[in-house]
């Protein structure tokens, strides 16, 4: 029987965490969570805690850590107990853990994941964030270590198992471009004129949490998928030429075209149990057999530019290099809340960022601190431009 694997789950008490817990009780021969982490929520970290009996209990906000060590203690719970972003980073790089999923958000996330880069770990990162403001760090960091980085977003995930189970190289001469399908979120196939009232109502019902309204935002711009160009472009040095293309069926989340004209259609549309699974156990996934050019790419539309320039402007970034993507997520996370609260108009959010962008031209992307001065740079313009504009 092999090694079981210690796991530890940064975001323990979200949506991502709850499919890795579950993933974890469904296979105790070979996974352990011995490492919970939660940003505030006390309780829900308790019953984790009393269900999966880690060896590290930790929660982000330091004023609960007390509060913490008490309900465990009462509920006859024995683990370590801490708090704050040092004991995050810490028990993501030591022996505590092999597998590092890192499903917390922002800034504050980028120390642990790259802490657990640089100590080899198998890295699983639940959004492209990290990826998109630090991909070549984390990449460098587990190519030096041997470790590995693992991203759940479908198309990225499909090209991190190609990689892994092909030992493909994205540059060889033999591939032309690298193509990525989306749906095309709930404005798909509208023009910029059907989309110039656009209010946050029409995005339908989304979840009350901020980040998970941004998220719909996202989708419904196409943000979604050009940060998971950049993710992939950062993580797999992919630099064909990466293009988006629109299906309306389940052809394959990335499809790779030769220089022969043949293409490849990779891995399969997962879901996020599916993904996760997948990811903690290094399942391969199926990469289908080369298919018909014809039969496929027929089926492929390209997005209207002038109604969907936030994927515009995160290729424009890719190309750019340096720390645009950095600044180009930054720019388009205040933009996002700012036509959530009704200061901005939808079709504005691309015009808030390009601004910022061209106000900040890209430098070279250094280290994790100069990283956080740009993220703040950006954001500050962007709320002078949202100023300036109302």
């Amino acid at each position: 029987m092999s090694a079981i694997r210690n796991v530890a789950v940064l975001g323990a008490t979200g949506s991502v965490g709850k499919h890795t817990l579950d993933a974890v009780s469904d296979d105790p021969d070979r996974l352990r969570a011995s490492v919970l982490v939660a940003h505030s929520n006390v309780e829900a970290l308790v019953a984790l805690c009393i269900r999966h009996r880690p060896d590290l209990a930790i929660i982000a906000d330091t004023q609960l850590e007390t509060d913490l060590a008490r309900r465990l203690a009462a509920a006859g719970v024995r683990c370590d107990v801490a708090s704050g972003h040092e004991a995050i980073c810490y028990a993501a790089g030591s022996s505590l853990c092999d597998v590092v999923v890192c499903a917390m958000t922002g800034l504050a996330s980028l120390d642990a994941a790259l802490t657990a880069a640089r100590a080899g770990k198998r890295l699983v990162l639940a959004n492209n964030e990290p990826a998109v403001i630090a991909g070549s760090l984390l990449r460098n960091a587990a190519a030096e270590s041997g470790g590995e980085v693992i991203p759940l977003s479908t198309a990225a995930h499909a090209i991190a198992q190609y990689v892994s189970n092909t030992h493909a190289d994205l540059n060889h001469a033999d591939v032309r471009r690298l193509i990525l399908t989306s749906f095309g979120g709930p404005f798909a196939g509208r023009t910029r004129a059907d989309l110039m009232t656009v209010t946050p109502d029409d995005l339908g019902a989304t979840p009350g949490k901020l980040s998970d309204r941004q998220r719909a935002v996202d989708s419904a711009t196409l943000m979604n998928t050009g940060l998971e160009a950049l993710a992939i472009h950062h993580l797999f040095l992919a630099t064909p030429q990466i293009q988006v293309r629109l299906t309306t069926r389940s052809i394959a989340p990335a499809i790779l075209e030769r220089a022969d004209g043949s293409i490849q259609a990779l891995g399969r549309w997962l879901d996020a149990r599916s993904a996760i699974d997948s990811a903690l156990h290094g399942a391969e996934l199926p990469n289908r057999h080369p298919i018909g050019e014809r039969e496929t790419l027929s089926a492929l539309a390209a997005p209207d530019p002038g109604a969907f320039r936030c994927l515009t402007l995160a290729l424009a970034a890719l190309r750019e290099g340096g720390d645009a993507p950095a600044l180009l997520n930054a720019a388009n996370e205040v933009a996002v809340a700012a036509f959530l609260a009704g200061s901005l108009p939808f079709l504005s959010i691309a015009d808030l960022i390009e601004q910022v962008l061209t106000e900040l031209p890209p430098q070279p992307v250094v280290d994790i601190q100069t990283l956080r001065e740009r993220d703040r740079a950006a954001r500050a313009a962007a709320r002078r431009v949202l100023r300036t504009a109302c």
